[in-house]
């Protein structure tokens, strides 16, 4: 009964927000879920999740960790680990995620490569992901996805993200698939110190989704973040510090239909 009651919750509380809380879809970083979860531009290690093809305009190789806290219900939060590793011929990501609690959990793993020819960085990768449900079994599936970002002059920047290109099934032996997804959108540095990034994305069995953030570097260690988004309407608000090479990041998220969310990062840069 207890299962009963708690899939009859999941298809209600997360169904409608599939695209926003699961490690498939859901944006990574306390940075980019401060900025309305925006995903296409933030150049740091969580682009390895967010989009692949960005993942080589990090400067540095970077590890991030990361904790998400959804309506003070502990099988919603998210614990994951990204890695971007700089080298000369490109950018190697590897990302780790695990949602949900002991009745219903997703875990995904996956490796991806980043390169950037002129002014474009193109990326793709493949991941393992895994559904597990108690009382119900177990699914899994390899998914393919593939991004880019275009570098149109030093203030804007075009990116796209596609993921689950191969609308891998929830497991062998059953028909339902996994979200797939395109996301779409453009970053303007309109100075050195005011990030603006506007998006569109489209799961194809939902509704689009429009999400605006805007980063703002109050000193130079310390970032304020906000943003908005839709289908279910959210704000967020997020804060950055960043010294040497560490880093710390909060968000802050309201949801009108279902209530509060924190979201914490941790970024370490190594050389």
């Amino acid at each position: 009964m207890k299962q009963f009651l708690f899939l009859c919750f999941w298809i209600w509380a997360v169904g409608d927000l599939k695209a926003q809380s699961d490690p498939l879809t859901q944006a990574h970083g306390a940075r980019s879920q401060g900025m309305g979860n925006t995903k296409i531009f933030l150049p740091d290690a969580w682009t390895y999740f967010n989009n692949i093809g960005a993942l080589d305009r990090i400067r540095e190789t970077q590890v991030s960790a990361g904790f998400d806290s959804r309506f003070g219900i502990s099988d919603l939060n998210t614990v994951d680990l990204a890695l971007g590793w700089k080298n000369e011929f490109g950018t190697i990501g590897l990302g780790i995620s695990r949602f949900g609690g002991k009745l219903f959990n997703q875990q995904l793993l996956g490796v991806g490569f980043s390169n950037t020819l002129g002014i474009v960085s193109l990326g793709a990768k493949a991941d393992w992901f895994q559904t597990q449900i108690e009382g119900f079994g177990t699914g899994n599936a390899f998914i393919f996805s593939f991004g880019g970002v275009a570098e149109l002059g030093p203030k804007f920047f075009l990116g796209a993200n596609f993921s689950n290109l191969n609308r891998a099934k929830l497991s062998q032996n059953n028909e339902q698939r996994l979200p797939t997804a395109v996301q779409m959108g453009f970053c303007y540095l309109p100075t050195e110190t005011v990030r603006i990034i506007a998006e569109i994305e489209k799961d194809i069995a939902l509704n689009p989704v429009f999400k605006t953030g805007l980063e703002y570097q109050l000193r130079n260690w310390v970032h304020l973040r906000t943003g908005i988004s839709s289908n279910p309407a959210r704000m967020n608000f997020g804060l950055g510090i960043r010294k040497d090479h560490f880093g710390f990041d909060y968000s802050y998220g309201q949801n009108t239909a279902l209530g509060r969310t924190h979201h914490l990062s941790l970024v370490m840069k190594l050389k």
